[in-house]
């Protein structure tokens, strides 16, 4: 087996683990190329049919590329699609683009918060229609105990502080010090009452084994990744106030593999067009201990 196919088969036999051990399970999908690669590895794992909801937290202000493909794709792979998001906020307008709040308070309410509600069941989730392809209220409201999340320790700071399997307490928040240890591919999953665990089946990933995966596999991803003719390209994704792109003419999947091995980013952070990142501190330590993505 080469590199990939050896990471390929333990981020399979992850996702596996937690099917087996979590009742109530979702994915989290962001619709970047992360997460869309582990949407790829849950249908090879379970042959093409992924068993448990994908969820998304919608804040209202994704680039609309990103929802446009997010619907196609759930409507041709037939996914379980689940949205939630923050309508309390959005009505009032605490968000950062209306001047009202700070980046950092944006991300809480409309990333954090909505996240929590959604993944608790205190807040209205919305599932698609695979008839009409409109998104229906989902009457479901029973708190998934078992999240698989795309997340690279690679991809910043805070994210290496990871364990494959990361218990979050009653309150959803990250107690760093409190989690167990991983020794030999043994994983604990049994957690106390109230706990959800996140799942990281991605975490050894690089950002250039994500690409060459993607390259191998044929995966589709968004196309504000690739350059239109402006000499720029997204390299993360987020929402549009909050996310530049960066300088780079690759225009497809090869072009990017190639730039990535030559270095050119090697110095500057994956989530460098990020802006919520440099108002944090220069992570994201903060957002995700009460519980950000």
């Amino acid at each position: 087996m080469n590199y990939l196919e050896q990471i390929e088969n333990k981020s399979i036999h992850i996702i596996r683990e937690a099917y087996s051990n979590f009742k109530h399970l979702a994915m989290l999908w962001s619709i970047g190329k992360d997460s869309t690669v582990l949407l790829w590895l849950a249908r090879k794992a379970f042959f093409g049919h992924v068993p448990f909801p994908l969820v998304h937290i919608d804040t209202n202000y994704k680039i609309p590329q990103m929802i446009e493909y997010r619907d196609q794709l759930a409507m041709e792979w037939k996914l379980n699609l689940v949205y939630g998001q923050n309508e309390k906020a959005l009505a009032e307008k605490q968000t950062f683009p209306d001047g009202n709040i700070t980046r950092i308070e944006c991300c809480s309410l409309l990333k954090t918060k909505a996240l929590r509600d959604t993944l608790s069941g205190t807040g209205k989730r919305y599932k698609i229609n695979h008839s009409t392809g409109q998104y229906d209220v989902w009457d479901n409201n029973e708190p998934f105990t078992g999240v698989i999340v795309g997340v690279r320790a690679d991809e910043e700071g805070s994210r290496s502080k990871e364990r494959y399997f990361s218990p979050r307490n009653v309150e959803n928040n990250w107690e760093i010090s409190a989690q167990p240890p991983e020794f030999w591919n043994q994983y604990k999953t049994e957690f106390a009452p109230g706990t959800h665990v996140r799942i990281h089946p991605l975490l050894d990933w690089t950002e250039l084994n994500i690409w060459e995966y993607i390259q191998r596999e044929n995966i589709p991803t968004v196309s504000l990744y690739y350059d239109q003719g402006e000499g720029k390209r997204y390299r993360s994704l987020g929402c549009e106030p909050c996310t530049l792109a960066v300088n780079s003419c690759a225009k497809n999947v090869d072009d990017i593999v190639e730039e990535l091995k030559t270095g050119k980013f090697s110095n500057i952070a994956e989530r460098s067009g990020r802006a919520q990142d440099k108002d944090d501190g220069g992570g994201l330590e903060s957002l995700r201990k009460d519980g950000y993505m």
